[in-house]
């Protein structure tokens, strides 16, 4: 890739060829473990812009890490927020998951955000824009919307309601579930696995593929993220930072914890 070129998204393309993307999300808020989980292998990591303490700085050094990897970026901003996504995409986010969509309408805007006028509302800076390299990207005005990726993310029960007619929104390239926020707002809060939740999940999905658009979620459970895999998902996050971090500690505290308890208390003087 030239310099001065239109990134190409590799996550958008593969989606449009029904490739499975397999991917981490990332909470820990740093560029250096940004970057370093870049090398491990995922088809996308997940800058989260909505629960993670990430701001508009925090994001683009992310992104700035994450770039010279075979991994895509996707980005979660706090909400969906026109002026928000600007700024965004000005820094180079070419991957958009937004969070809390329940309506056709709400979904349509979010397009309409990363669309320059007259095909949009997304305002003009280009030349101070990392996205279309501070104007070096020629035609970059015209080329930018075929290098974008907007997903939605669906995560109550009105938005599973209106489902059919969000994933039916031009432009719209992909819905997201959230288990853990539709579980609550199905009535089963911290039950995300349960029977209700999952069926819902799993129409979902396919609710999703029969309108041409690609279906995702998170889960950290190798057996359903698998499981949503073959009902046809096509972009699935499988694990979190901060969970495997926390996990791979308590579990490496505790094995030498534990071997301590268990030995024998030696009378000798060190």
């Amino acid at each position: 890739m030239q310099v001065n070129q239109l990134p190409i998204n590799t996550f958008k393309r593969a989606l449009h060829a029904a490739q499975p993307q397999i991917g981490l999300w990332l909470g820990l808020a740093d560029s250096y473990v940004a970057e370093l989980l870049a090398t491990t292998g995922f088809d996308w990591l997940a800058i989260d812009g909505e629960h993670a303490p990430n701001d508009l700085r925090q994001v683009l050094a992310q992104l700035q890490a994450i770039a010279p990897y075979p991994t895509q970026a996707i980005v979660r901003p706090v909400q969906a927020d026109t002026a928000l996504i600007k700024q965004y995409l000005d820094i180079g986010v070419q991957t958009l998951l937004v969070p809390m969509i329940e309506t056709p309408a709400q979904a349509a805007q979010v397009v309409a955000a990363t669309r320059y006028p007259p095909g949009g509302i997304r305002g003009v800076g280009s030349a101070l824009a990392r996205a279309s390299r501070w104007n070096q990207v020629e035609g970059y005005l015209h080329q930018a919307e075929r290098e974008l990726c907007v997903l939605v993310q669906i995560e109550s029960a009105r938005g599973l309601d209106n489902l059919d007619a969000i994933a039916a929104v031009e432009g719209i390239d992909g819905v997201f579930f959230g288990p853990a926020d539709l579980s609550a707002s199905m009535g089963y809060i911290g039950k995300p696995g349960s029977e209700p939740v999952q069926s819902a999940i799993m129409n979902g999905i396919a609710a999703v593929r029969r309108a041409g658009k690609a279906a995702g979620i998170l889960s950290a459970d190798p057996i359903l993220a698998r499981r949503y895999l073959e009902l046809g998902a096509l972009f699935v996050a499988v694990g979190v930072d901060t969970t495997l971090l926390a996990q791979a500690a308590r579990n490496l505290a505790r094995s030498f914890k534990d071997t301590l308890i268990a030995a024998p208390v030696s009378d000798g003087i060190y």
